[in-house]
């Protein structure tokens, strides 16, 4: 494709110009057939590279994960939202579905008791990325991180509690995990 079709296509695409108006501009009806369907096609792709989530541990109630002996993936059951449908609530991974950069955060927290920190890694597939630890001797403290990572379709990623951490969380939604791509590759 020439550079002046490709100019074409792209403002087709942000709707500086109507299809009509981009005819003159092209040489001939094969032509502006193809810039439609390929239109269509990035349109496509646009809508499935919107991918967001945000969700926290509870819908209701409230509950204290751990301390346990080894590390366990924290399951999210509050989704918030969920553009893309790319985290699944009852397993609580995220699963990229197209290549692309995304950023992610987490929080966790814990009523402290001297012995025990409120402690999450973020994983991508099997591998531990950075982890969120904080350690009260009494009263509620939480702490957070975040990350932005290039991710390939089908890579997954979730938060795993830390063996021998703990996590709380009530009405007031103190453990997150969110994540958005930020843009394509």
């Amino acid at each position: 494709m020439k550079i002046s079709e490709s100019f074409v296509l792209w403002l087709l695409l942000l709707g500086a110009v109507s299809a009509s108006e981009s005819c003159d501009c092209l040489q001939n009806q094969e032509q502006t057939a193809q810039l439609k369907i390929e239109l269509d096609n990035l349109k496509q792709q646009l809508q499935v590279r919107q991918v967001a989530f945000s969700a926290s541990l509870l819908v209701t109630g409230e509950t204290t994960i751990g301390p346990l002996p080894t590390d366990i993936v924290l399951i999210y059951k509050n989704v918030i939202t969920n553009i893309g449908n790319a985290y699944n609530s009852n397993t609580g991974v995220f699963t990229a579905p197209v290549r692309g950069v995304y950023n992610f955060e987490w929080h966790v927290g814990a009523v402290g008791d001297g012995s025990h920190a409120s402690a999450g890694w973020l994983v991508k597939n099997s591998e531990n990325v950075f982890m969120a630890y904080g350690q009260q001797n009494q009263h509620f403290g939480s702490t957070a991180n975040g990350v932005t990572l290039l991710l390939e379709v089908g890579d997954v990623v979730f938060v795993r509690l830390a063996a021998n951490c703990k996590v709380y969380d009530n009405v007031n939604k103190h453990n997150t995990f969110s994540g958005h791509m930020l843009f394509p590759m």
